[in-house]
């Protein structure tokens, strides 16, 4: 690996003019109130070393879908609010990424203060990786740090594009952590090693288990998901629908698991009438839902059966929800499975937002030795494909 880090000894960037790419897409309310501020926290290590090193700050991030178009819930400006009262040094917060107004202030801005910027999505050109818009953003930059693990799946302007108009790039230790992490799952993990993955996102969820299938020792299925292997193995699963696709690759996938990893599935379920949300809920067994039931979360014998099977692991990956565990009568497999892994002694790795809200709103963050910032990042290195981001920063040299 060849990423020069900016906590790297040689590294200097004193009263250089540092554009720090991060990943602020926090969750908020509808008040625009910050639901958890973990990503925020997280970026904190990697300003402490720069501001140490001297170096002049300008923060980028996107936040939300604007689609290139500026709303104003979509702004940084009460991040920027919640990152003034985690750090000791003035932040100013500028309302644009681009433009003459904002070179000047880059121009001009004293050391110990940093320039946060507005959402780099306000711009079309953000995320169809415009030349132009690129090199509006690299104007009077010294060097560029890339700290934003959620998007390095993402060739997007900020990401990759301004790289080609700055002379240099470094990662940020926020990288750094994502990177020694979860280089333990794909090269050295503590044995058994047990692959827990939920959620609705099926596509991405068997890539992950198709590269990985060679190297867990269990893999535990639940969500959405679980469906697709129950309906591959011929089980009665209501109304659920699965994907043709999908289920041709589950098919692949369990004849290749014969000799190898043990795929372990939901033998019970928490179901509901399908056209009737709320409708009082049962406990369907094996192979019993009926015709118009749709089951919404993993029963209480399953519980019991993943929390056996994860007493017995050395590391444990969880990467999605058991359940719609958004809507409390379908969030105890969710909760369940959350604090069964915050009470294992060996190593945890938590990957995805949904799971890492579980772990927030349970407040068991500090019983898990690692959690991801990015989901689809996290899947996106641990199945080995080669991001511009990374190759960028000089990972693949």
């Amino acid at each position: 690996m060849a990423i020069k880090w900016i906590d790297d000894t040689d590294f200097f960037c004193k009263n250089q003019k540092v554009l720090y790419r991060v990943d602020l897409n926090v969750p908020m309310d509808d008040n625009l109130n910050i639901r958890d501020d973990s990503k925020i926290i997280a970026i904190l290590p990697s300003i402490d070393v720069l501001l140490k090193k001297q170096a002049k700050i300008i923060l980028i991030s996107h936040f939300g879908r604007p689609n290139g178009i500026i709303q104003s819930k979509y702004s940084l400006k009460p991040i920027a609010v919640r990152l003034r009262s985690l750090l000791d040094i003035d932040i100013i917060f500028v309302e644009d990424c681009i433009g003459h107004g904002v070179v000047e202030l880059i121009k001009h801005f004293k050391a110990n203060t940093i320039l946060m910027l507005e959402n780099t999505r306000f711009h079309a050109g953000e995320e169809k990786n415009s030349n132009t818009f690129s090199k509006m953003m690299a104007n009077k930059i010294d060097i560029y740090v890339n700290d934003a693990f959620g998007v390095i799946h993402r060739e997007h302007a900020s990401t990759v594009g301004v790289t080609n108009f700055i002379s240099k790039s470094v990662g940020g230790l926020l990288i750094k952590k994502e990177i020694n992490a979860l280089n333990t799952i794909k090269y050295t993990p503590k044995r058994p090693f047990i692959l827990i993955l939920g959620g609705s996102k099926v596509k991405d969820k068997l890539c992950l288990l198709t590269k990985l299938l060679f190297k867990a020792d269990k893999i535990i299925i639940g969500g959405s998901m679980s469906f697709t292997f129950l309906k591959a193995l011929g089980e009665n699963i209501g109304s659920i629908e699965v994907e043709q696709k999908n289920l041709t690759i589950v098919r692949n996938i369990l004849s290749k698991s014969k000799n190898k990893a043990k795929i372990i599935l939901p033998i019970d379920h928490i179901a509901i009438l399908k056209c009737n949300k709320n409708s009082t809920t049962r406990i369907v067994n094996k192979n019993t839902f009926k015709k118009n039931e749709i089951g919404l979360d993993i029963g209480p014998k399953t519980i019991a059966l993943y929390k056996h099977e994860i007493g017995k692991t050395g590391t444990v990956f969880w990467n999605g929800p058991m359940g719609v565990f958004e809507l409390t009568k379908f969030a105890k497999g969710t909760f369940a499975i959350a604090k069964i892994i915050a009470e294992f002694n060996g190593v945890t790795i938590i990957g995805g937002g949904e799971s890492t809200s579980v772990i927030s709103i349970l407040k068991l963050n500090n019983k898990i030795s690692h959690i991801s910032t990015g989901g689809g990042a996290s899947i996106s290195f641990l199945v080995g494909n080669k991001l511009t981001t990374l190759n960028k920063l000089g990972f693949y040299d």
